[in-house]
C-alpha cells in the first residue's frame, strides 16, 4: 500500500501535536459528504465548545429554580458574574484584573473608550488610524470627530505603493510628524483583511512621546497573539469575544483601560449605574461615583447567558494557555504557508506578513483573476473558508481546533480547483 508523504507528514505533525486533544471540545461542522468541513474561519467566528449548551443551561435551570433570587444564590450568582471570567479574560490578553472588564459589544466599548480618552484640546486634535481599518473602527472615529466638530481630523496610514502592508517605521515615522497636533492613536492589533499584526508596544511608546492618547482594536488579535497589555503600557483596548474567543453570534466583548487611569476618577465617560462603586450601588443616591479601574466604565448589568458561553472558552483557554497556543499556531500557520508556496502558481500571493512577529494565524490569499467561483468550488469541497472583495481568500488555522491535515487538505483543494 502506497503512502501519501502529505498525509504522513500531517500525521506526524498531528501526532506530536501537545493540544491535538483540544480538538475534540469543540463542535466541528459538517461538510455535505458527512466528513468534518475543513473550517478555517475562526478569525470571524469561532467553534462551540461542547461545555457551551450546559454552561448555559445551567443559568437557564437557575433562573426557573430561583427567579430574582438567582442574582444572589445562583451556583454562579448573577449579581457578579462577569467577575468570574475577569482573570481568565486578563490572562488571555496580558493584563491585570483591574485593567479589564466583560461588557457590552465592541463598537459600544470604543465609543465608551473615545469619550474618555479623545479629549481634543488646542492644536492636539488629530487621529491616526489604518486606511484599511474594520469599516465600524471608522465610523466610530469619524462620528467622533463630528461629536466634537473637528474637521480634517482624520489621518489614515495606508501602505506604500506596490505593497499590501504597512511598515512599522512608516507608522512610527507619521505619528513623530504629526506631533503636537495628534491626540489619539488608534489602530488594530491585526488587521482584518491583510493579517498583518501591529507592534503595540513600538506604537504605543511612539505614541506617548508624541504626547497622544493610543488606544487598540483587538477583534482579530485577542485569543490570537500572546498579547501583553499591560507592558505594552497602551492606555486601553477594546475586542470582541466571538472569533478566537469562541463566545459565540454577538458574543459579549472586553475592554482594557491600564492600571495608570484607574483611579482618575474625574475622567469624563458616560455612566451607568453597574459602574457605580458596589458598596454604596443599592443605595440608589444621585450622584455617581465609578468604581476604580475598567469596570467603571460598565454602564448596564451584563448579559448573563452570553457570560456563561465566554465562561466555557475562558475555560479552556485558561487549561491551553495563550503561550502554548501561540507556539503550536507559528508551527501550524508556517507549515500553511509553505504549503501555499509549494502549489507554484503565479496566481497566488500570500498578501500576510511572512514574519511571524507580523502576523497571527491568518493567511489572507490573493488569486489573481479570481471570481468568487474558485471560492465557491473550495467550498464545495467542505471548505470552510472566507471570501473578501475583489480577490482575497481568507483562512485562519485556530490552533485550538484545526490540525495539520486541515492545513494540507485545504491547500490541496486549492490547488486543484486552481
Amino acid at each position: 500500500m502506497s503512502i501519501d508523504p502529505e498525509a504522513e507528514c500531517a500525521a506526524s505533525l498531528d501526532e506530536a501535536d501537545s493540544l491535538k486533544n483540544f480538538r475534540g471540545r469543540f463542535l466541528i461542522p459538517k461538510a455535505a459528504d458527512g466528513r468534518d468541513a475543513i473550517y478555517l474561519t475562526g478569525n470571524s467566528l469561532g467553534l462551540q465548545p461542547k461545555t457551551t449548551r450546559a454552561y448555559i443551561e445551567a443559568e437557564l435551570d437557575d433562573w426557573a429554580r430561583l427567579g430574582v433570587e438567582g442574582h444572589l444564590h445562583a451556583a454562579h450568582p448573577w449579581l457578579p458574574y462577569h467577575e468570574f471570567l475577569t482573570e481568565k479574560m486578563a490572562r488571555v490578553v496580558g493584563a491585570k484584573p483591574i485593567e479589564t472588564v466583560v461588557m457590552n459589544s465592541l463598537t459600544v466599548n470604543l465609543h465608551l473608550m473615545l469619550v474618555s480618552f479623545y479629549r481634543p484640546e488646542g492644536r492636539r486634535r488629530k487621529i491616526i488610524i489604518e486606511k484599511g481599518a474594520f469599516p465600524s473602527d471608522r465610523y466610530a472615529v469619524e462620528s467622533q470627530l463630528k461629536f466634537h466638530s473637528v474637521a480634517d481630523g482624520l489621518i489614515e496610514l495606508a501602505p506604500r505603493d506596490g505593497e499590501a502592508t504597512l511598515r512599522t517605521d512608516d507608522i512610527l515615522d507619521a505619528i513623530e510628524r504629526t506631533g503636537d497636533e495628534l491626540a489619539l492613536v488608534m489602530l488594530g492589533g491585526v488587521n482584518y483583511y491583510t493579517g498583518q499584526a501591529f507592534d503595540i508596544e513600538a506604537i504605543t511608546a511612539a505614541g506617548h512621546r508624541a504626547g497622544a492618547i493610543v488606544g487598540f482594536d483587538l477583534a482579530h488579535a485577542a485569543g490570537n497573539l500572546e498579547l501583553r497589555l499591560h507592558d505594552s503600557n497602551a492606555d486601553f483596548a477594546v475586542w470582541c469575544s466571538y472569533k478566537y474567543l469562541n463566545a459565540g453570534p454577538g458574543g459579549i466583548a472586553g475592554a482594557f483601560v491600564h492600571e495608570r487611569h484607574a483611579r482618575d476618577l474625574e475622567r469624563p465617560r458616560f455612566a451607568g449605574w453597574w459602574g457605580h462603586d458596589k458598596v454604596t450601588r443599592f443605595l440608589m443616591g444621585r450622584d455617581f461615583v465609578p468604581l476604580e479601574g475598567a469596570e467603571g466604565w460598565q454602564i448596564s448589568n451584563p448579559p448573563i447567558f452570553q457570560l456563561a458561553a465566554l465562561r466555557a472558552s475562558l475555560d479552556i483557554f485558561d487549561e491551553a494557555t495563550m503561550s502554548a497556543l501561540r507556539a503550536k499556531s507559528e508551527k501550524l500557520t508556517a507549515h500553511l504557508e509553505r504549503l501555499l508556496r509549494e502549489i507554484g502558481s503565479d496566481r497566488i500571493e500570500i498578501i500576510t506578513p511572512t514574519d511571524p512577529q507580523q502576523r497571527g494565524c491568518q493567511l489572507s490569499i490573493r488569486v489573481k483573476d479570481a471570481k468568487r467561483g474558485l471560492f465557491d468550488a473550495i467550498t464545495c469541497r467542505g471548505v470552510i473558508a472566507d471570501w473578501r472583495e475583489p480577490d482575497v481568500i481568507r483562512v485562519a488555522p485556530v490552533p485550538l481546533y484545526n490540525t495539520f491535515r486541515d492545513a494540507e487538505d485545504f491547500a490541496k483543494m486549492l490547488k486543484e480547483c486552481l
